[in-house]
């Protein structure tokens, strides 16, 4: 019998009935030994004149739990819900409150607060609770499920911080101290080594992802999540993220995403509002026995390029399929989740050198990213849409011909914001505000940009059947 090792997100669920767990690898069933037999032991006594050089973590830890905060959220459901319908057949659904639980780290002393997306998605109400007992409510400046980064901002000054390390200095078998709050237990402290870099356990459902984790054996458990990986210089080195369990509970296996993708993202929500994120424009593989076999590769060590998209910055700039990546800039690269971190931390339109080994030979190409679209625009998260919370998009060609409507904007994603609050769920198709038709984005901008006061929204859901709701702005 096989017993899979899931991996799960470790924020601690309150409330709420359930948490996401991901199938990483199955193992042998766990098994304990009696080892009351007797064995040959003996005291072993160093000599007095022995030097031992024990890690001293004092240091590190009384640097980190001061900035490091317990985030509580709180989410509104309605009860009975069923496919979707926002109404329920014999009268209003009822609210009903949950609340969930994890970390978060101050990384300014203006209040700016960094945790994990899963902590705080889709919550009405986030909660800031610092190591001095005192509480704040915290505004989600931005969130990106591709990274599972959020950035929190909360109305104080002259706080405790912890400052940037460097992940990419950071080495296998080196000391870190886990700061968090585990099962509410605030501002716990665990000790553990690195054990592994770049790792990707395939627990992220964005397409865009980038998991290039740091493994660690710091006791990690629900409600860590979001909270710091220090060095024991007190530096911060990672953000908890995920665990591998077979309980749901620490088994020896926690994850950290790396602090230089962290530094990235977060710079790009305070001055953007949304990330950056740069694409090369190519499809990779590792390269293991099974692609050397398939190719005839007489290079092990780099990523394989398997295709490249038209238009991109590799094709551009003349990489070739069947090319192998070696180096980002002065980063050598041996793995997809190396290069994916490294290209992350850049922006559209930035210019990054590449070295590439073809035909047995090295050479150095110049790429410009491009973004999703395929150009090197930065995108500025939409204000009025971000009031409303959700991500949208344009009604496809299907939706309209099917809903018989001349055009729409689709809530693809609720977030917290006016629309959740009064009712609306996901795939609602937006068609007018206030009578004035709503084709696209653009119009729903517009339409947004000056209005005060009551708003009226109509629009169609999926399955034909249509609705209004109305709030205020």
């Amino acid at each position: 019998m096989k017993k899979a090792i899931g991996v799960l997100l470790i924020a601690g669920l309150g409330g709420l009935s359930g948490a996401y767990v991901y199938s990483l690898y199955s193992t042998g069933d766990l098994t304990s030994k009696n080892i009351s037999e007797k064995q040959n032991v003996s005291f072993v006594n160093l000599p007095a004149t022995s030097q031992t050089n024990l890690t001293d973590f004092t240091k590190a830890a009384e640097m980190s739990v001061h900035a490091v905060v317990h985030v509580k959220t709180f989410y509104t459901s309605q009860m009975n819900s069923q496919f979707g319908n926002p109404f329920d057949f014999w009268g209003r659904q009822q609210p009903r409150q949950q609340e969930s639980s994890g970390s978060g780290v101050i990384i300014t002393q203006d209040g700016y607060i960094v945790t994990n997306n899963h902590v705080v998605e889709n919550a009405d109400k986030v909660e800031v609770t610092l190591n001095d007992n005192q509480s704040y409510t915290a505004k989600v400046i931005g969130t990106d499920p591709s990274t599972d980064l959020a950035l929190l901002k909360i109305d104080e000054k002259n706080l405790p911080f912890i400052p940037y390390g460097n992940s990419d200095d950071v080495k296998v078998g080196e000391w870190v101290l886990a700061v968090g709050n585990p099962f509410n237990l605030t501002s716990t402290v665990t000790a553990g080594i690195i054990s592994a870099k770049a790792r990707n356990i395939g627990i992220l459902p964005d397409q865009y992802k980038i998991e290039s984790f740091l493994q660690t054996d710091a006791a990690v458990n629900p409600g860590n999540s979001g909270g710091a990986l220090v060095n024991t210089n007190g530096d911060l080195v990672g953000i908890n993220s995920a665990i591998a369990s077979t309980t749901g509970s620490f088994t020896g296996y926690s994850f950290a995403i790396p602090v230089n993708l962290v530094r990235k993202v977060m710079d790009d929500l305070v001055e953007f509002g949304s990330v950056q994120r740069g694409f090369i424009g190519v499809s990779i593989r590792d390269i293991d026995s099974k692609l050397i076999e398939e190719k005839g590769l007489k290079q092990t060590q780099g990523v394989f390029v398997a295709g490249l998209t038209e238009g991109g910055a590799a094709s551009d700039a003349g990489l070739k399929e069947g090319d192998i990546i070696q180096k980002v800039g002065n980063v050598t690269v041996t793995s997809t989740p190396q290069l994916q971190e490294q290209i992350g931390r850049y922006r559209p339109g930035d210019k990054v050198a590449v070295t590439v080994l073809r035909d047995g030979k090295q050479d150095d190409f110049m790429l410009t990213l491009r973004n999703k679209d395929g150009d090197t625009k930065i995108v500025k998260n939409e204000e009025p849409l971000n009031l409303l919370g959700g991500t949208f998009e344009n009604a496809s060609q299907d939706e309209k011909s099917k809903l018989n409507i001349r055009g729409g904007v689709k809530i693809s994603k609720l977030l917290a914001g006016k629309l959740r609050s009064a009712g609306i769920q996901e795939g609602f198709i937006i068609t007018s505000i206030d009578k004035k038709p709503i084709i696209t984005k653009d119009d729903l901008e517009s339409a947004l940009k000056t209005k005060q006061g009551g708003v009226l929204i109509e629009g169609v859901y999926p399955n034909g059947m249509k609705a209004y709701y109305g709030f205020g702005i």
